[in-house]
């Protein structure tokens, strides 16, 4: 191996199975061979039964939409505002200045905690998880997108310029274009962080969805089940995952030069 030396696909693909197979040797060994009680950790063939009982059984196929659905929903809402504020910030240094004090401030602050309010203003129906998750995700996207589009280097602003261009110009056909496959990586990575709001929005006062299922193991002391629902959104993050990547290569073919 030698720095940043690349490897081919299928190498990536066979390492990537290989870690997973370790990670579930070690697991089995754990549990298997005595050395973790199963009542703090079920093992691999506990997991998929308890899994398989919950999805032919309890509907957890039911639970698994609602949850991708209240994620989807939440991620849409916040990037359908955080888009056009984060291209502004970023394009215009007058709006960077107004904006980025709150929003660099706002961005600290734990999704989790505004819950209670969040329960005042919008009970606790769907309304409330997609506000989880739209404060978990959009101050992080205004900013990154602020940052992407703002590091265009100016020598094509000014180029640009130099051709005639307009301010709005600038925007649509040098800024935009240069930082679109950020802001697809962007989104792509705020995404998988939605995963993890959207959990916490499903604990409190949820009577579905994934974080539901998992808050009722608790109470059962079954691992197995707990287990399954974190490998279940693991997968779905994984494949999402690949699908922004596939989707982005195809968009913009000219970043991977």
């Amino acid at each position: 191996m030698k720095p940043l030396q690349p490897v081919s696909a299928a190498a990536r693909v066979g390492y990537g199975i290989a870690f997973f197979a370790l990670f579930v040797a070690v697991w089995s060994a754990a549990t298997f061979g005595g050395y973790v009680q199963k009542l703090f950790l079920a093992d691999p063939l506990t997991m998929v039964g308890e899994g398989w009982n919950l999805l032919v059984n309890h509907g957890f196929i039911v639970d698994i939409g609602m949850t991708i659905w209240r994620v989807l929903g939440g991620f849409v809402l916040a990037v359908i505002v955080a888009l056009p504020l984060g291209i502004l910030m970023g394009a215009y240094k007058s709006v960077e200045a107004f904006l980025e004090p709150f929003v660099s401030f706002a961005r600290y602050l734990p999704a989790s905690a505004f819950i209670p309010l969040l329960i005042l203003w919008a009970g606790i129906g769907e309304t409330q998880k997609l506000l989880v998750i739209f404060i978990g995700s959009f101050f992080q996207l205004v900013l990154m997108i602020a940052v992407a589009v703002g590091g265009i280097r100016r020598d094509l602003v000014d180029a640009a310029y130099t051709l005639g261009a307009s301010d709005s110009s600038v925007v649509r056909r040098v800024l935009l274009p240069n930082a679109a496959p950020e802001i697809a990586e962007i989104f792509r990575l705020v995404l998988g962080w939605a995963w993890t709001y959207v959990i916490v929005a499903e604990l409190i006062g949820s009577s579905s969805g994934i974080g539901h299922m998992i808050t009722d193991s608790q109470a059962l002391l079954n691992t197995g089940q707990i287990i399954f629902g974190i490998i279940v959104i693991g997968l779905i993050g994984l494949i999402s995952d690949f699908l922004f990547k596939a989707i982005n290569q195809r968009l913009f073919p000219w970043a991977q030069a």
